[in-house]
């Protein structure tokens, strides 16, 4: 009986002793290890990718936002989004859908519509928006070829969230965007220039803009 008790209590014991080593170790050490590790050589990143404007963090190059007007009436959940044409636009967010989970707060879901290409809805969606973009940017000296639309300018990204447009679209945008703010459209073309990122390793991926950082070059070149 005692050799069984003493057995158990050396059992509990060693148990407990390993509990507490692998709890230290796993649980504090090496998310310590860890976390210092990637503030140390990829700080940025391990904090979000945040971009910072002025010095206050306005986002993150890795989600995309969108550019729209107050809404005329705050309190109806039914008024469309109006773009602001004073900013480059991003892809449409159609994917969005409302925060169904808690109410108390406006959540932002991401996610694709899940339309089949032959669905009607998603169709006249396209349509819809393909007309709007010939229209908010055509201005009296240029005028918007719908066939020069590209997709993503029409179409929502799997995610609903994606931060990059294609040079492309960034062009199609450069007459409205200078003639609102009161640029020269060379300037403008040149900040979308600037702000395209090439293929990874030149050979991975598309050519990219990243809708945040090309909107806060123009702010400041607004601000000049």
């Amino acid at each position: 009986m005692n050799n069984s008790v003493t057995n158990t209590a050396r059992l509990i014991g060693a148990g407990l002793r390993a509990l507490l080593v692998l709890t230290v170790i796993c649980g504090v050490l090496y998310p310590l290890a860890v976390t210092g590790i990637a503030q140390a050589a990829l700080g940025g990143k391990a904090n979000g990718s945040e971009i910072k404007s002025q010095g206050k963090v306005v986002g993150s190059e890795l989600i995309g936002q969108r550019y729209d007007l107050p809404k005329k009436d705050p309190d109806d959940p039914e008024e469309a989004a109006r773009p602001d044409l004073h900013w480059f636009q991003p892809r449409p967010s159609n994917g969005l859908g409302a925060n169904s989970l808690n109410t108390r707060y406006q959540l932002l879901l991401s996610g694709a519509t899940n339309l089949s290409g032959d669905n009607e809805k998603l169709i006249q969606q396209v349509k819809d928006a393909k007309a709007a973009v010939v229209k908010d940017n055509s201005t009296p000296t240029y005028r918007v070829d719908p066939s020069d639309v590209p997709a993503e300018a029409v179409t929502s990204s799997g995610s609903g969230l994606d931060p990059d447009i294609s040079p492309a679209y960034a062009k199609l945008q450069v007459h409205r965007v200078a003639r609102i703010n009161g640029l020269p459209v060379a300037e403008v073309d040149k900040l979308v220039a600037d702000h395209t990122t090439g293929r990874v390793l030149g050979f991975i991926g598309e050519p990219r803009v990243n809708v945040l950082k090309l909107n806060i070059a123009l702010k400041e070149l607004v601000g000049k």
